[in-house]
């Protein structure tokens, strides 16, 4: 299938008629072609999106409302084939996740249509007796939207959704590894007829489309979710715009000696191995307290035998697919040899996994006695790892937390009220987690880096992301 683009309302191919050939993670067959954009490309869109902001600003909230549930109205129709669009592009199992990302879509883009019609300003009191002061909320205008692959729908739909509901209009360049994810998704939206230019997708190299975007000084604001490397280079290019950047973790589960171990253990699957471990908020290492970490390590040793499921996506069985891609793969490889050189020993997977329909399949694997400075526990490994590192108390676990460059979730697990808000007062992360999962979040509530870590800048989340795509107009009234 030859897959195209979107812009100013019409289906397009790439204006050098390049494209590159997609292929599934989960079976190795070809999905298509998608066209290859390049910086022509973006800039066209640009301009198909700068000439609908006076009338897609125009329009009321309530109006635009309307035209943003149309759109989920659309994906509720598509459910089935949207979902089976993500597992053979990005590789989640069907039944264990992708159905829920689709689900969790229609909620984004609905959540921001009723979000947008309670967007309001404020009436300060004026110094002069007479006069009325008012701040008004104002869209900025194109904002550019660069995501990633590891959730292709709901990423995007965090970022776009808010961001034309506040009366913006978008451009949106997706991970080309999902790109035929995010034509699914450009289609529903073209299905329900949002004015000519609103939305455009731009497929292409991140280093070339993202880049433009970023750059361009038609874009008025910039959104992006992804790795801290790209995300640093994004807030480069697009130094001086308005800019909400969301970008890695690798924010650690805590369990300390009172915690809940069957409790800690179920969190840990989650933390883990959703989205076979491609997740910013991913438990990407265990800190757990030297006196339990034995009995934990073998508690979920013997969870993830019983209940992770390392399979074809599209079996109902499978609760883990593949990798999405050969980047990702190899740093597991590279992270988990690294951890057993060091003294580490695996008590679940360990290697590559073979049988399968490609080389990206990854079993879960439990490593315990992982070194604290090992590049397992130290860095995003964004795979299937769960890398148990001993602690002493409390006290390290804020140590080894706020050691970290990343800033943007941590969990705890503790019987102890004060101990587990004590952590969440000490460590610096946008999100702290108690007796929960650290992949447990609420798509309502705001999400990001703290200041000054290598995970990002601003909130996505609800109507937070608002707040970088609008600004305050004063009016003054004699």
């Amino acid at each position: 299938m030859q897959h195209q683009m979107f812009v100013d309302g019409v289906w397009i191919s790439a204006l050098s008629g390049a494209t590159t050939v997609a292929s599934s993670p989960a079976t190795g067959e070809q999905l298509g072609t998608v066209p290859d954009g390049d910086r022509e490309d973006a800039r066209a869109a640009i301009s198909a999106a700068r000439r609908a902001t006076i009338g897609w600003a125009r329009l009321s909230a309530f109006e635009r409302a309307a035209l943003l549930h149309r759109v989920a109205d659309v994906i509720e129709s598509r459910r089935d084939d949207l979902a089976r669009t993500l597992t053979l592009d990005q590789g989640k199992p069907l039944r264990a996740e992708a159905y829920d990302e689709v689900d969790e879509l229609v909620t984004y883009w609905r959540m921001a249509a009723e979000d947008g019609k309670r967007l309001g300003g404020l009436l300060p009191n004026s110094a002069s007796t007479g006069k009325r002061a008012l701040l008004v909320r104002r869209p900025r205008g194109v904002v550019g939207v660069i995501t990633p692959w590891n959730w292709p729908y709901t990423m995007p739909a965090e970022l776009i959704a808010p961001a034309l509901a506040s009366g913006n209009t978008v451009v949106w360049t997706p991970a080309p590894s999902t790109a035929v994810s995010a034509v699914a998704l450009a289609q529903c939206v073209a299905e329900a007829d949002l004015p000519p230019g609103v939305l455009n997708l731009v497929t292409g190299p991140g280093p070339v489309v993202g880049d433009e975007i970023a750059r361009h000084p038609g874009t008025d604001a910039v959104a992006f979710i992804g790795s801290t490397a790209t995300g640093r280079s994004v807030a480069g290019a697009a130094a001086g715009k308005a800019t909400l950047l969301e970008m890695g973790g690798n924010g650690p589960l805590v369990v300390l000696a009172d915690a809940d171990l069957d409790r800690a253990v179920e969190g840990a699957l989650q933390a883990c191995f959703l989205c076979a471990g491609q997740s910013c908020t991913a438990g990407e290492r265990l800190l757990v307290h030297h006196a339990v970490r034995d009995d934990f390590a073998e508690r979920l040793a013997r969870a993830v035998t019983d209940h992770v499921r390392l399979g074809d996506p599209l079996d109902d069985a499978t609760t883990m697919g593949p990798l999405n891609n050969a980047g990702v793969a190899a740093k597991m490889d590279e992270h988990v040899a690294d951890a057993v050189r060091r003294g580490a020993s695996a008590l679940t997977g360990g290697a590559r996994a073979t049988g399968f329909a490609t080389d990206l399949y990854w079993p879960a694997t439990v490593l315990t006695g992982v070194p604290a400075d090992a590049a397992a526990a130290t860095e995003e490994t964004f795979g299937p790892i769960a890398p148990i590192v001993a602690i002493s108390g409390l006290e390290e676990a804020v140590e080894l937390t706020n050691a970290s460059r990343y800033g943007l979730l941590a969990a705890v697990y503790t019987a102890d009220l004060s101990t587990g808000l004590a952590f969440a007062d000490a460590v610096r992360t946008g999100w702290v987690n108690i007796n929960e999962s650290t992949n447990y979040w609420e798509s309502h509530l705001p999400f990001g880096g703290r200041s000054g870590s290598d995970s990002g800048l601003g909130r996505v989340g609800g109507a937070h992301p608002m707040e970088a795509f609008t600004e305050l107009q004063t009016v003054i009234i004699g």
